[in-house]
């Protein structure tokens, strides 16, 4: 009996032990940093299990030892989080604790990336900057323009100038479809508040109209303070019943531009040919900027009716033809 007690005595001490050494090794586990020394991007896939989770931090270094994967798993299940954990792309830190991780996975806080829209480009640009971003989800390869406007719930409109120019943040796996949304409707929302701050001059009857017409000024000119002066000689110019006679709208036009324009273009005649046809082209003819939208709808008041630029960006403005006349001569034919 002596014997059998001492057996029962050992083995409950040997338990204590074990019980006590397991403890003071979950305590190392989670009350100390994991030993990744630098950021992880850490992966996680819809419907993962949390054991799969914890078994690709330990792959990628941020788990040291096997059975951190269990204490990790044990944590998020006895904390009610192994449920709430949002896939996507994360980066964990240096020197997190376990619960910042868990944390982190359940914040759904992923790592975004950036497309910039530039200003003055084409939807075809903006098409192609779509395609070369691997971090979208490619789903309008095949698909035309107008199939495109049909699948933004907007089939009776053209693509051009509906996007607003802009850096955005995304995170991995969002679809092409569903950025081009997020920029139509920042667009969208912008022109309104736009149109219902114009000023009372503004020669434009309707928020499409603004658009088209600052997509020109921001063809025209990339010098913040000639974009309303420019709006100014257009607005004008509309009021008087005279052509825009602006070859950024004549260039929209042809199909095959080389990078010059020749004066046979100026005289072939397209929907966007402002020297054959009077007012504005049917659509815009490429993505205006907020500044431009603004300039757009709150044209810089005076006399001007003309403008030629100097060579350098920055345009000389003149009130009547025999002034433009001289200028063009000055800066354009060097003489």
């Amino acid at each position: 009996m002596t014997v059998f007690k001492r057996m029962v005595g050992l083995a409950m001490l040997l338990l204590l032990v074990g019980a006590i050494a397991l403890a003071v090794d979950a305590a190392r586990f989670f009350f100390n940093p994991l030993p990744n020394e630098q950021g992880k991007l850490i992966a996680v896939d819809p419907g993962m299990s949390f054991r799969a989770i914890a078994g690709r931090l330990a792959d990628e270094g941020v788990i040291a030892k096997p059975r951190d994967v269990r204490y990790l798993s044990l944590y998020a299940r006895a904390t009610d989080q192994a449920h709430r954990i949002k896939s996507g792309e994360y980066v964990v830190p240096a020197g997190q604790t376990p619960a910042h991780v868990v944390a982190l996975l359940v914040s759904g806080n992923t790592r975004q990336y950036r497309l910039t829209l530039v200003e003055g480009r084409r939807f075809s640009d903006i098409r192609r900057r779509l395609a070369d971003n691997d971090a979208l989800e490619h789903t309008l390869a095949d698909k035309s323009d107008a199939e495109i406007m049909a699948a933004l719930g907007h089939p009776d409109e053209a693509p051009e100038g509906r996007f607003m120019p802009d850096t955005y943040l995304f995170p991995r796996g969002m679809t092409d479809l569903a950025f081009l949304e997020r920029a139509y409707a920042a667009m969208a929302t912008f022109l309104e508040q736009a149109w219902a701050e114009r000023a009372d001059d503004a020669m434009v009857d309707t928020p499409y109209e603004a658009l088209i017409l600052a997509s020109i000024i921001e063809k025209e000119t990339a010098v913040p303070a000639e974009r309303r002066r420019i709006a100014g000689v257009f607005s004008r110019r509309l009021e008087k019943g005279m052509r825009l006679q602006t070859d950024p709208t004549v260039i929209y036009g042809i199909e095959d531009y080389d990078g010059n324009i020749r004066r046979s273009d100026l005289r072939r005649d397209t929907p966007y040919n402002t020297y054959t046809r009077s007012g504005l082209p049917p659509t815009p003819i490429a993505t205006p900027s907020r500044a431009a939208i603004r300039a757009a709808l709150n044209p810089a008041e005076g006399s001007s009716l003309y403008f030629v630029s100097r060579g350098d960006g920055s345009h000389v403005f003149s009130d009547t033809l025999a002034e433009h006349n001289r200028a063009v001569q000055k800066y354009q034919r060097g003489s």
